[in-house]
């Protein structure tokens, strides 16, 4: 059968590493992380990174492959994935990609062509000085398209703009596009549409993380690299460096933590449900390993299209 490539993406505490899985020990395939924090070393717990008993019943890649003090580009993630996608290709493996990351799963699946400027740290320190009105402002007048695009809110996708076009002298619109690969991908994608379940879901991941020694690994993060660490400042570290700090007590940090991951978890729905190519599963439902499966199956036996019309 000719190589594919298939996806499990969705929010998180959907119960995507799970089913990734049980779906790669039957199909003796390897899983590709499409996390953007899981790249990173030493960030293990609050990145629900795989166990190593996880990476030793299926060969796991993208994981713990950029230091902490480094930055990992969306393009320099894409070339790295589309060449492991290329080497199981060749050995006749389809790999399982999987992940809550949108830009990295999309990166891959629709080929988006990704300008290649790392970031530029003088830049950013001269930009920061001014609003994001004003960002926006100039971005406007530099690259009107991506300025159509990007909500005049959105200081990060701005200031990435700028940077590539003062980097490179061309604007980011005229750079994007998309070169779709030539090999069939399924897109699998799990939610919960039930609220207080997910609320539940989100509570245990939390609590779950903090038994297996979440905290301890903030403490050594912050002893090895200080709490300056950029990586320190996303969801739930943040919170944990502010108790470990005496800035919140250990309940107040993790109502913090829960909130912003549901808040996390409606911007990735809402990414992710803008795809109309993505097959949807209820993640609550009982036998979900099976009828995921069964839909694999057909689907790797070409018996259903890879992009089906449900």
């Amino acid at each position: 059968m000719q190589p594919k490539l298939i996806v499990i993406c969705g929010a998180t505490a959907t119960g995507k590493t799970a089913l990734a899985l049980t779906c790669a020990e039957r199909l003796n395939s390897p899983i590709l992380s499409a996390d953007s924090r899981q790249v990173y070393q030493a960030f293990d717990i609050g990145t629900a990174k795989p166990t190593m008993a996880d990476r030793a019943r299926v060969p796991h890649y993208l994981v713990d492959i950029c230091p902490p003090t480094e930055t990992l580009t969306a393009a320099q993630y894409q070339q790295i994935a589309q060449a492991l996608i290329a080497a199981q290709h060749t050995a006749g493996v389809t790999p399982i990609l999987v992940g809550g990351t949108g830009l990295y799963i999309q990166s891959i699946v629709q080929g988006l062509k990704i300008p290649r400027v790392p970031p530029q740290p003088t830049l950013r320190s001269q930009f920061e000085g001014f609003s994001q009105g004003e960002r926006h402002q100039w971005l406007r007048q530099v690259d009107p398209a991506s300025a159509a695009k990007i909500h005049g809110h959105d200081a990060v996708r701005t200031l990435r703009a700028l940077e590539v076009y003062y980097a490179t002298g061309i604007p980011l619109s005229v750079q994007q596009g998309a070169n779709p690969p030539s090999y069939p991908i399924l897109q699998i994608g799990l939610e919960l549409s039930d609220p207080a379940l997910y609320d539940q879901r989100i509570q245990a991941r939390t609590q779950a993380m903090l038994r297996q020694g979440w905290i301890e690994e903030v403490q050594q993060i912050m002893e090895r690299y200080t709490d300056k660490l950029p990586l320190l400042q996303t969801l739930g570290y943040s919170e944990i460096v502010k108790h470990l700090k005496g800035k919140l007590s250990l309940d107040q940090a993790i109502a913090h933590i829960v909130l912003r991951t549901r808040q996390f978890a409606k911007r990735q729905r809402t990414w992710f449900r803008a795809d109309p190519s993505i097959l949807w599963f209820d993640a609550a439902q009982p036998d979900l390993a099976q009828s995921v499966w069964a839909t694999l199956e057909a689907w790797m036996l070409d018996k259903i299209p890879s992009k089906p019309e449900f």
